[in-house]
């Protein structure tokens, strides 16, 4: 049985495909391509299994949470057909459990996002509300030592000012500003080729947990605390 560890050759056959991103290049190496992705699934059939024992999680296996190879370069200006990477999303399962799992893998550029990229204007509303009434929570939330010693600080997309409805002095108006709540980490080849590397993985997601705990909290209850879900 193949061992839960992403395989050189896996690398290998990604920098083979930068070189030669093309349709006919790649349905002549296309065992390669073949023999790479079973190698991915089966290291994320690890993954999940390992964080199935502190989250739940909807992805049922590794085939389930890669994204496709294949770009859609219908309105693309990149037009190259085939990604360079191994992308996928393990997302967490109900709608309780708030909060989403990314993850990339590519020679010289792998790592992971957690975190809230789109939120809708329902969910963002509310996590604003939660910002201005408790942005000490915040603050602290953000300085927990797994968060910031695994991710840095937050990341994603602000407004310039304020959002509408909140006064540009606000105590927490560097908070307030952002519109995605996001949070990244990043692997060297070897790290990423190591023999413990999703260990590396599922500690990495374990922490941003008191993160996604608190959001699906806020995100599942009203001003009140009442439940709404």
């Amino acid at each position: 049985m193949q061992s839960p560890v992403i395989q050189k050759s896996t690398f290998t056959f990604l920098r083979s495909l930068t070189r030669n991103n093309n349709r006919e290049w790649f349905n002549t190496n296309k065992h390669r391509y073949l023999a790479a992705k079973e190698n991915m699934e089966v290291f994320l059939d690890a993954l999940i299994a390992k964080m199935n024992q502190h989250d739940v999680l909807e992805a049922p296996s590794g085939k389930k949470a890669l994204f496709r190879i294949y770009n859609d370069v219908r309105f693309a200006k990149e037009k190259a057909p085939y990604d360079t990477k191994f992308v996928g999303r393990l997302k967490r399962a109900t709608p309780i459990r708030r909060g989403g799992y990314y993850f990339w893998f590519k020679p010289g550029g792998s790592g992971v996002g957690c975190g809230f990229t789109y939120p809708n204007p329902d969910d963002l509303k509310r996590i604003r509300q939660d910002i201005a009434l408790n942005y000490d929570d915040w603050y602290s939330l953000l300085k927990l030592k797994p968060i910031r010693s695994t991710f840095g600080q937050m990341k994603g997309v602000t407004v310039k000012t304020a959002p509408k409805g909140y006064s540009k002095d606000h105590a927490a108006i560097a908070l307030l500003r952002y519109k995605q709540y996001w949070f990244e980490h990043s692997w060297t080849d070897e790290e990423v080729l190591g023999t413990n590397f999703v260990a590396r993985v599922n500690n990495t997601f374990k922490n941003i947990r008191p993160f996604f705990d608190y959001m699906s909290e806020v995100l599942t209850t009203d001003l009140n605390g009442e439940l709404i879900i």
